[in-house]
């Protein structure tokens, strides 16, 4: 009798405590193989697009490219991949914007690893599994997945490039980190970062900061660095 196959799983979680924790999870349920892990959304992004696995495991609150903007442009790059959100967050504004991106799944982290196993394992069959507490918040009629439909949760038609501007300005980071972080020039990031305050009305880096916090692009510990 053949083995079933195992379902590959990339885990993206930042905090290594918690992604070690997952992994131990996960393999010792057995129906499952870890086949990468990303600290970042950036490392999530290029090892989706290299290990193309069965199911992506996606923290939102991801360093350098949050967890939003990196399955916006996995599914943009790889429309039949399967991504399931795993988030401390599941207020009715980030449930929105995952779904209107196109994921797959959504699940709190304080959810049982009964469920969590049970949601991978029905994403990766080509189902869709949100939390039980989550799925009853959801519109019977909902639409399909709208995967243009993050910007304009976000209140602004910003591009993927000036999301990814707005969240290295929002960390800290200087034009010339952003611009060696994305692979651009510094005239291309000042450019991006223009646009950015003109289509938001904000014309200092504080408020920037202070807008990707509330629209849930960074964690609200940033706002320590801007009081």
């Amino acid at each position: 009798m053949t083995p079933q196959k195992r379902i590959t799983v990339l885990l993206a979680e930042d905090h290594a405590i918690v992604r070690q924790g997952l992994c131990a999870l996960l393999n010792a349920d057995g129906h499952f193989q870890i086949v990468g892990e990303a600290r970042t959304g950036r490392e999530a992004l290029n090892l989706a697009l290299s290990l193309r696995p069965d199911v992506i495991l996606m923290d939102i609150a991801m360093p350098v490219l949050n967890g939003l903007e990196a399955t916006r442009q996995i599914l943009a790059a790889i429309p039949a991949a399967k991504v399931v959100i795993l988030s401390a967050h599941s207020d009715d504004e980030y449930i929105k914007r995952m779904t209107a991106v196109g994921v797959a799944g959504f699940i709190e982290k304080q959810t049982s690893a009964e469920i969590l196993t049970r949601a991978i394992k029905k994403v990766a069959e080509g189902g869709v599994f949100f939390s039980p507490s989550i799925a009853k918040r959801l519109d019977a009629d909902c639409k399909p997945a709208d995967r243009e439909g993050l910007a304009r949760a976000n209140g602004a038609q910003l591009t993927s490039r000036e999301s990814e501007v707005l969240q290295l300005v929002a960390e800290g980071s200087a034009n010339k980190q952003v611009a060696a972080e994305l692979g651009i020039s510094v005239k291309t990031v000042e450019k991006h970062r223009q646009h950015l305050m003109d289509k938001l009305n904000i014309h200092e880096t504080a408020g920037l900061t202070r807008y990707a916090i509330a629209a849930g692009i960074i964690e609200s510990s940033v706002q320590l660095t801007i009081v």
